[in-house]
């Protein structure tokens, strides 16, 4: 039976890796859940007079390391279930990215896409208000994530700093640049992914120029590394988005597909003749990108996948046994907790600028993030080789050695 729960398979490869290192049962069970977490409810008066009650999470997986940093989603379908898995994550994120925090995430049940901008603001305000005790720029660093933006991130930090009363913004990372926030944030998640492909790419002996690439997802993710990769003389033949995908062998015009889409990432309505997301998967090309959503390649799919590489961009969009059966037919897979290290990478930044009230420009927190992802890809690839494993189950060696040793140290095992 093939495992599709996400926090059931994040605890199942983090047994492995565990086991892999030589630590024991207790540490898995100290690092199995998270430390804690909080479910508050948060009442929002809507537009038209009424009262609206909305459910919202915050986890923080481990703080043994230093503080938990991560994003919070707005979503109908975030759960408590989802929210501790990717709290989980962004902790392995972290680890391979040598940072020092543990991982955090929250989310909203709210759907984004019916709300006014002041039942957003009123929301985003709220939350705040409700995890409040549990956060601060020396316990616990939100950030962006789904459906959430720099905006949202303003009216958060504006809150908390009406909240303590003094200015923080060292609270939340993923602001507007007038408010402390760090340039090439909101395209850090893309860009290493992109760095990911690049390197990936060589150890395969395949030239980014020319490529044939398809992109599941055309949101931030997805359009950031359709431009890059564009840029870089990649040919992208597929991309798709809630609605469906659009596939050519002979390559998309990007640039007129990123003028026209939506602030959702919606293109493919523009088009007749569109194929459904699991047909795009299932396409010829050189690299294959899931960006979108998770449980996307699964043990239905994964012998007809005809990528040389897949390198997530989405959380979890490949099962266990995909991930057996990539391995087994030589398709390297960089799995989500490398390729997604860009993100809470340059949050770290941001931190550490708002800390030191010193900002740097894009193009050295372009090198600083370039440097760090591309050391973590090749220590995973080396490890992935030397141990005869697959590249998810090197990153979580990885990513999980921080936290085991500080736990260690801390005397909690």
């Amino acid at each position: 039976m093939e495992i599709v729960n996400l926090l059931t398979s994040t605890q199942i490869v983090i047994h492995d890796a565990l086991k892999k290192l030589g630590l024991n049962q207790e540490m898995y069970h100290l690092l199995e859940e998270p430390f804690r977490t909080m479910t508050v409810r948060i009442p929002v008066r809507m537009d038209d007079g009424s009262t609206k009650v909305f459910t919202g999470f915050r986890a923080q997986h481990n703080d043994a390391v230093g503080p938990t940093m991560g994003g919070v989603r707005f979503h109908p379908k975030v759960s408590e279930q989802e929210v501790k898995a990717l709290s989980m994550w962004t902790s392995l994120k972290c680890g391979i990215a040598d940072l020092p925090f543990g991982g955090g995430k929250g989310g909203i049940i709210c759907n984004p896409r019916t709300m006014s901008f002041g039942e957003l603001e009123r929301l985003s305000r709220g939350y705040v208000r409700a995890i409040s005790q549990i956060v601060g720029p020396t316990k616990d660093i939100p950030a962006p994530d789904m459906y959430t933006n720099a905006q949202i991130m303003a009216w958060m930090m504006d809150e908390y700093s009406r909240l303590r009363q003094f200015d923080s913004p060292g609270f939340i990372t993923g602001k507007p640049l007038v408010l402390g926030g760090s340039e090439g944030r909101e395209q850090a998640g893309a860009k290493g992914v992109t760095i990911c492909i690049e390197e990936a790419a060589k150890k395969q002996g395949i030239s980014i120029k020319g490529a044939r690439v398809i992109i599941q997802g055309f949101g931030n993710a997805g359009s950031f590394i359709a431009k890059f990769l564009h840029e870089l003389g990649a040919n992208i033949v597929g991309i798709s988005d809630v609605y469906g995908a659009i596939y050519n062998p002979d390559g998309l015009p990007i640039q007129y597909l990123l003028d026209r889409r939506d602030s959702f990432g919606t293109v493919t309505t523009l088009f007749e003749g569109a194929i459904t997301n699991q047909e795009l998967l299932e396409q010829e090309c050189d690299i294959l990108v899931p960006a979108a959503v998770s449980n996307q390649l699964t043990v239905e799919n994964a012998y007809n996948i005809k990528a040389k590489i897949v390198v997530e961009a989405a959380n979890g969009p490949t099962t266990l046994e995909a991930t057996k059966i990539l391995t087994d037919r030589n398709i390297m897979l960089v799995p989500d907790v490398l390729a997604g290290t860009g993100g809470v990478t340059v949050s770290y930044f941001e931190w550490v600028q708002n800390n030191q009230g010193y900002y740097w420009s894009e193009e050295e927190v372009e090198n600083r993030l370039r440097e760090r992802v591309i050391q973590s890809f090749h220590e995973i690839f080396n490890l992935a080789m030397t141990r005869h494993i697959d590249m998810r189950l090197a990153a979580y060696m990885v990513g999980v050695r921080k936290m085991a040793e500080a736990s260690l140290f801390r005397g909690l095992i």
